[in-house]
């Protein structure tokens, strides 16, 4: 089962190969970027059920999960998950999604939060080849699809107890391979995605707003946000292996609102988005 799990890590970097344009971000400059990456809205570029799925996979990165657990031992069961809290607006996100991509959305328990879900094996099958186009770009989502899938074609539980703690071996090569990461085409609608899952609006009394977003582990990936923005903000690393990047200076923020704007965000963060876009006009 090991030697399948890295056969599908292989697959993801020969898949995500496709899909990168030809500039890194280890040694593009932001302006020549943004230059092949134009900002335009979703509407010139891809049709509205191609941006929820580029959308759905920058939330995955950031909130949601790809589970595999068994039933007493006797057989696996495959899950997906995404778990907010519990807003009107998170509500009608996730629904918007389920009606595209397919599963199911509940509140939970005493209603603190709202979860989209998919729990038959069929149905997950059917909505992980999303990914076949637009891979994850989170080490960890990178190292859970791939053992979903060794999963879904060793199915036997037993192999399933012996593997499960390897399931993370490969993170550290894969953030090592991605140093010199190149931005794939459907960035910007994961990238929003990402953003309504950790970005940050702060709004304070001094008028110092500002933007953060944060990932734990995966430094290549706020760098290249931080490039994607042209922020000369450096990437901090606070604790453990998390890192963030906040950015304060006005022009920045106007383009991260554009951004937002062009390739829009649906649930609590686009509510915050409006108040902080109000504050900083």
């Amino acid at each position: 089962m090991i030697v399948l799990f890295s056969i599908f890590i292989l697959n993801y970097f020969t898949t995500l190969k496709s899909y990168k344009d030809s500039l890194s971000i280890k040694t593009a400059q932001a302006k020549a970027l943004n230059h092949n990456l134009s900002d335009s809205t979703i509407n010139e570029v891809i049709d509205y059920n191609e941006y929820i799925k580029m959308f759905w996979v920058g939330l995955m990165d950031g909130d949601g999960s790809i589970q595999v657990n068994h039933w007493r031992k006797q057989s696996l069961q495959y899950r997906l998950v995404i778990k907010l809290s519990n807003i009107q607006s998170n509500y009608n996100m996730l629904v918007q999604i389920a009606e595209i991509i397919g599963g199911t959305v509940r509140v939970t328990g005493k209603g603190g939060d709202v979860i989209w879900v998919v729990n038959k094996k069929q149905e997950v099958e059917e909505i992980i080849k999303i990914y076949d186009t637009y891979p994850p770009l989170t080490s960890k989502k990178i190292c859970q699809l791939a053992f979903l899938k060794t999963c879904l074609t060793q199915t036997s539980v037993e192999t399933y107890l012996l593997n499960r703690n390897f399931k993370y071996d490969q993170q550290l090569n894969i953030i090592k391979s991605n140093i010199d990461l190149k931005i794939p085409s459907y960035f910007k609608g994961w990238l929003s995605g990402f953003i309504e899952a950790e970005g940050c609006f702060s709004i304070r009394k001094s008028n110092n707003h500002s933007f953060s977003i944060g990932q734990n582990d995966d430094l290549y990936l706020i760098e290249a946000i931080k490039l994607y923005f042209e922020s000369t903000n450096k990437v901090r690393n606070p604790y453990g292996k998390f890192y963030a990047v906040e950015v304060y200076k006005k022009e920045v923020l106007l383009k991260i609102i554009s951004h937002c704007t062009n390739y829009p965000l649906f649930g609590e963060k686009l509510e915050s988005l409006k108040k902080f876009h109000q504050k900083l006009l």
